[in-house]
């Protein structure tokens, strides 16, 4: 099975995520952000101990923007936590902040459709969080709409080739 799972910043998405695998012997979970770095973010690096002090002890974490490889080396059903953050270190990994998309756009795509692959040939569960975008105001900068825009379409592109896709508000799973 694989499920997509989106909704707004802490709505609840990864306690929904985590709450699908429990039941499982191993679970790898793949946290495909930045690293945390407490000197630079310390908001940031608060947030993902947090994550990490959450799940259980014997899950696997893998730090990766890999996703391809972290998910075609477990043997265990899959998290991926989150897309949101994987598209921001991709954009930084292809040094497309300050690019024009014409420059780095095609490398996403593959790594995006790579990823996809990964996931639907995978023989166990895969479930997959992102961020909800579009929903707000225009993002003033032209960073904010780049990543806005990207991410809104890899959602499309993972949920096309998931089996069930949930919307998480205020804790609330609705299944789309």
């Amino acid at each position: 099975m694989r499920t997509l799972i989106t909704g707004g910043v802490r709505s609840g998405k990864s306690f929904q995520a985590e709450s699908l695998v429990v039941g499982a012997p191993d679970v790898t979970y793949v946290a495909p952000g930045p690293p945390p770095d407490p000197e630079f973010d310390p908001d940031w690096a608060a947030r993902v101990q947090a994550h990490r002090e959450r799940r259980p002890e014997h899950w696997k974490t893998v730090e990766t923007a890999d996703l391809e490889q972290a998910i075609a080396m477990a043997d265990t059903p899959v998290i991926i936590d989150c897309l949101g953050t994987w598209v921001t270190a991709l954009i930084d990994e292809l040094d497309g902040w300050d690019k024009t998309l014409d420059e780095w756009e095609p490398l996403l795509w593959k790594r995006v459709e790579d990823a996809i692959l990964a996931m639907t040939a995978h023989a166990e569960d895969v479930v997959v969080v992102t961020n909800e975008v579009g929903w707000g105001v225009v993002p003033e900068t032209r960073s904010g709409r780049l990543f806005r825009d990207l991410l809104g379409t890899v959602n499309q592109r993972f949920a096309d080739d998931c089996d069930e896709v949930l919307l998480v508000v205020s804790g609330r799973v609705l299944r789309l």
